[in-house]
């Protein structure tokens, strides 16, 4: 028997048809690539929107046609969003933080047919041009004032190619399962495979997204999502914001500490999202010129664990909640959110912080454990380590074009349908789960795991540390040892004995790295996170002082 509701497909469009029916005057505020603050709202993102669906249509875009974005967090960014979601074509998002070669790989794997991009990208865009193939159509994010000079073909300025469209046009109307986002991984090890999200996942994604122990966010809200939007659709952000009415800020291109803090206060920003190195950033600032956080209420802190030094200095220096948060590009990316429990509540402010720096429990639509090598599951006691493995209606099943593929129907799952992150993770008897590491960066020292994340959690709280990074160096006796790379704040020179002290008692003893070593930069992926994979090529032949002794 069938229940007897109204058949309404979960399609995507319909979160911008209700900000524009329940919040169409509330505020989509940008800092323009162009320079200045510009102000618009919900329902003229709506209508202009509308005008990029018909202006695609014009272009001989077709439901399931590619169209990509290459961007900044920005007001017209959103309306391409939208403008080509809401017709049924697939948004693809590309990281403009990886190389030429790659963007014009991605861009060719995908079959984009037009290409919306910031004048921050031209030099990107002249170079590949050339190598794309089904590129039809550049349209630069701005007016015909602002059009940067150049030789790609076919290029036409933002609002000339939205120019004379109607402001109505049909959205919708395909099943929910239809594809509507498309976004790669970053690939640090292979070429980047795409994940390929439906209008359904994205939806789902965004309500579960919100609950009130996830980011929990109202029409009362101010929201600044640093997290860029080729970044897992700003961890739902896009769709959160106009789904529950909150005033929406924009930061463009300025990521830096003073231009992140002149939006938080000037905008008066409620709640907030990016990677630690960003709250590294925004921190320094805060120290360095005295200044308060007079309405920021949350920060989301996620792309890679939140270290102490970052979660103390919000929580108990500026008063502003952290949200722990941990999810993948192929999770849509949110999987686990680090709010407490009552029980955590009731404990002490030390095991509060401890709790805090799990990544957090599943939150809802998320199936999740942890298993050995044979696929036989662990004990949730908080001490068994195990594979992390996930599965739920935003969780993907295979990769676009069946990269990766392990099985006959092109799935990149495990046989009982879990989707192995790749992580390596604790779970404590209240759910909270905790990665250790990534599977391919656990230092294994005489049978043993070493988790580098632990140890650069700790590490950059030392004083004069900015950035640190973990990684395994070859040993004669132990297989594997930490070596621990520093790279120092300006003007700073922590020794090596000065870090192993500040250590010394907050992890194992044989949790120590064997050596310490400073560099000018660590390097970072193109997600802002540690690129362990070019630190690993830097210090091959790296000898350490206890290798020499054991030979």
């Amino acid at each position: 028997m069938l229940g007897l509701m109204q058949d309404w497909q979960l399609t995507v469009d319909k979160i911008l048809d209700h900000a524009n029916a329940s919040f169409p005057r509330r505020e989509v505020v940008t800092r323009s690539v162009e320079g200045p603050i510009s102000r618009t709202t919900y329902g003229n993102i709506y209508r202009r929107a509308k005008q990029v669906s018909n202006a695609l249509r014009e272009r001989g875009i077709k439901p399931g046609d590619r169209v990509a974005t290459l961007a900044w967090n920005t007001e017209r960014h959103l309306e391409a969003w939208y403008g080509a979601m809401g017709m049924g074509a697939v948004l693809h998002t590309v990281n403009p933080r990886l190389f030429p070669d790659q963007i014009a790989w991605i861009i060719n794997h995908a079959e984009d047919k037009i290409l919306f991009f910031d004048t921050t990208f031209a030099p990107i865009i002249e170079k590949i041009a050339p190598q794309l193939k089904t590129v039809t159509t550049y349209v630069a994010l701005t007016d015909r004032d602002h059009l940067p000079k150049g030789t790609v073909p076919h290029f036409v300025a933002y609002e000339d190619f939205i120019h004379g469209h109607a402001q109505d046009a049909q959205w919708g109307g395909f099943d929910e399962n239809t594809a509507c986002g498309l976004c790669y991984t970053s690939g640090t090890t292979g070429d980047p495979k795409g994940v390929l999200y439906s209008h359904r996942s994205n939806l789902l994604q965004a309500m579960a997204a919100n609950q009130s122990d996830v980011f929990g966010c109202g029409a009362n809200d101010t929201v600044l999502p640093v997290v860029p939007m080729f970044h897992a659709n700003a961890w739902a952000i896009a769709f959160v914001a106009p789904m529950c009415g909150a005033k929406l800020v924009m930061p463009g291109a300025k990521l830096d500490g003073p231009s992140v803090y002149e939006l938080l206060e000037t905008e008066k920003v409620t709640f907030t999202a990016a990677v630690p190195t960003v709250w590294l950033m925004l921190l320094n600032h805060l120290r360095e010129t005295n200044s308060k956080l007079t309405t920021l209420k949350r920060v989301a802190i996620g792309g890679s664990a939140v270290p102490e030094a970052v979660l103390r200095a919000f929580e108990d220096d500026y008063g502003v909640e952290v949200i722990h948060a941990w999810g993948m590009t192929e999770m849509s990316p949110i999987g686990t959110i680090g709010k407490m429990l009552p029980e955590s509540y009731a404990a002490d402010r030390e095991t509060q912080i401890k709790t805090k720096l799990k990544q957090g429990r599943a939150m809802f639509t998320v199936e999740m454990k942890i298993i050995d090598d044979a696929g036989v599951e662990k004990p949730h006691d908080g001490k068994a380590f195990g594979r992390l493995v996930v599965k739920g209606p935003s969780v993907a099943r295979a990769y676009f074009k069946n990269a990766g593929a392990r099985n006959e129907k092109g799935e990149c799952l495990e046989a009982d349908g879990y989707f192995d992150t790749g992580d390596v993770a604790t779970i404590d008897p209240l759910g909270y789960m905790q990665i250790t590491d990534r599977a391919k960066d656990v230092i294994k020292s005489g049978g043993e795991w070493i988790s580098s994340i632990d140890i650069e959690n700790f590490a950059v709280g030392a004083e004069g540390v900015a950035c640190a990074a973990v990684i395994g160096v070859a040993h004669p006796k132990w297989d594997e040892r930490p070596l621990l790379i520093i790279e120092p704040k300006p003007g700073a020179q922590p020794t090596r004995d000065q870090v192993l002290k500040y250590l010394d008692g907050k992890i194992a003893k044989w949790w120590m790295p064997d050596d310490v070593v400073l560099v000018e930069k660590i390097p970072l992926g193109a997600t802002g996170k540690i690129n362990k994979l070019a630190l690993r090529e830097q210090f091959k032949d790296y000898t350490l002082p206890s290798a020499q002794a054991a030979e």
